[in-house]
């Protein structure tokens, strides 16, 4: 697995873009926003937060229903305006020399990290190796090593030892969780961990409830690590309505939810791979095996299929903005049965097949 200088892929690229302005009325497969959410409870503890407004934001509810979510005391958790705002506290608050991004990944981290003034090494890892990780790609002289689990855009979810075993004395291992709640039983969590030096695990609360718009994350990290990152943040980053969102969304009933979602997902997820396969023939391949809302699969003149099947109704996102993919890669986020024969009934008009 190569180490790789930044180049000039479109880091600041996302799946929203797809469905923009005129892409508005199309099925969205771009963005991994889980659909026909928020759900009315969470729409309602929302909109109950609105009579509040006038007086500034008082996260330490929020904050501490958070911490006990993962058994941890407050002073390991800091709210965050979505997890993306963790990835820029991270790159200007963090003194480091030799930070390396684990790719193909969601881009934000090392877009973060260069808008610091950071050089960026980027560890690549293979399609033939199915996208796994090998942690002797990453380099000992490496003091901040950023990687996402499940990985935005593979879908491949690293087992928890591996990535715990990139932990060394002075070095902070960054591990992007955003898609984790997916992910029936969170099984491969680092979230919680108290064991691992070094650790930092961000989460997002965008993705399974429907919050893109609100903005609402998290970091759990060391007391002392959370202190600087919370040193970097402007007064007040987290709205009153996302701090509402955030104790709901981590209360028991909201749990258990999220899990009988995940599992839903799961089987919508092995229903579409089971209906990309019937198109292996025309050169079209998934990545497996994929554990996360969405899949990546490589198919020959991606960009053409991609604008084909957009002028059928359906968006979606192109591969090559990740580093380490390129233009015969796209992104399919999973959805209900019947959106997904929709989606291979116009592939089959798209390939011939």
């Amino acid at each position: 697995m190569p180490t790789e200088p930044v180049s000039g892929h479109d880091l600041r690229h996302h799946g929203d873009a797809e469905v923009r302005d005129d892409g508005g009325a199309l099925v969205d497969l771009a963005v991994n926003v889980r659909a026909d959410t928020p759900p009315a409870w969470l729409r309602d503890r929302i909109a109950a937060s609105l009579t509040g407004l006038a007086a500034y934001p008082d996260g330490r509810a929020a904050r501490a229903a958070v911490a006990a979510r993962h058994g941890l005391p407050v002073e390991r958790v800091l709210l965050t305006a979505g997890a993306a705002e963790a990835f820029v506290l991270l790159a200007r608050a963090l003194k480091v020399s030799r930070p390396v991004v684990v790719h193909p990944q969601f881009t934000e981290p090392e877009a973060a990290l260069r808008d610091a003034g950071h050089t960026v090494d980027r560890v690549l890892l293979r399609e033939s190796d199915g996208f796994r990780l090998d942690p002797a790609a990453v380099p000992e002289e490496a003091d901040l090593v950023v990687v996402g689990n499940p990985t935005n855009p593979t879908s491949v979810l690293h087992p928890a030892e591996v990535l715990a075993g990139l932990a060394r004395p002075g070095r902070t291992l960054v591990v992007d969780e955003a898609f984790m709640d997916a992910v029936p039983g969170e099984r491969e969590a680092l979230a919680g961990r108290t064991d691992v030096p070094g650790l930092v695990v961000l989460r997002s609360l965008t993705k399974t409830w429907g919050l893109a718009g609100l903005r609402i994350g998290y970091v759990v990290a060391a007391a002392e690590t959370v202190a600087l990152l919370e040193r970097a943040q402007p007064l007040w980053p987290v709205s009153t309505p996302a701090l509402a969102a955030a104790e709901a969304c981590v209360s028991p009933a909201a749990l258990a939810e999220a899990e009988e979602a995940a599992r839903v997902v799961a089987a919508n997820r092995a229903y579409l791979i089971a209906g990309l396969r019937d198109f292996a023939s025309h050169g079209l391949r998934v990545v497996e095996p994929a554990e996360a809302p969405f899949v990546l699969v490589r198919v020959p003149d991606a960009a053409a299929v991609r604008e084909r099947l957009r002028s059928l109704g359906y968006a979606t996102r192109r591969g090559d903005t990740f580093p380490g993919l390129g233009t015969e890669w796209l992104r399919l986020a999973v959805r209900d049965r019947g959106t997904t024969e929709g989606l291979l009934g116009a592939l089959g008009q798209v390939l011939g097949g």
